[in-house]
């Protein structure tokens, strides 16, 4: 394995800069910095969303729900709090290993818990979004509506940024 000096970082003689003169302990920096910004954000919206749909239970409102709605205010709820731990879950992740040196096995394990922690907080907004119009509107155009939604998170958060990707990545 290399130092890090030559340009070659893998131990399979590849070099793992990416057009970047930085070492994978550089990488490994650079990338948790990134990836704590960006879980910032979903972070303060995902906790005011949950901290939100814990206050519904305890409205007058709540007991005249259909049971229906009742359901689906509980999963939105076991939803929120599954996201709000996932997104959290960096900053402990951190936390736990730091000093250890495997940052970039953190950085790539923390990705993994942000991404799925984006998978959970859309699903915690279509269930909150359904909820809510049910209750507001008792139209039959709401499963439409959250579908259309749904589209638009997911063009937003995965269509588009996966197309990047794909279309700008050298090979």
């Amino acid at each position: 394995m290399s130092d890090g000096v030559d340009g070659v970082d893998g131990v399979d003689g590849t070099d793992r800069r990416s057009g970047r003169d930085e070492t994978e302990d550089e990488r490994a920096d650079r990338m948790w910095q990134e990836l704590i910004q960006e879980v910032r954000v979903a972070q303060t919206g995902v906790q005011i969303l949950f901290g939100f749909l814990l206050t519904v239970v305890f409205t007058p409102k709540y007991a005249q729900l259909a049971h229906t709605d009742q359901v689906i205010y509980v999963v939105t709820v076991v939803l929120g709090a599954a996201a709000t731990g996932a997104l959290i879950g960096p900053v402990s992740l951190h936390r736990v290993v730091s000093g250890r040196r495997v940052k970039p096995r953190a950085v790539r394990l923390a990705s993994r818990m942000t991404f799925v922690g984006l998978l959970l907080l859309l699903l915690t907004m279509t269930a909150s979004l359904l909820l809510i119009l049910r209750v507001a509107t008792h139209s039959d155009c709401v499963p439409y509506l959250v579908a259309a939604v749904v589209i638009w998170y997911a063009l937003c958060w995965y269509v588009l940024p996966l197309w990047a990707r794909r279309r700008h990545t050298t090979r």
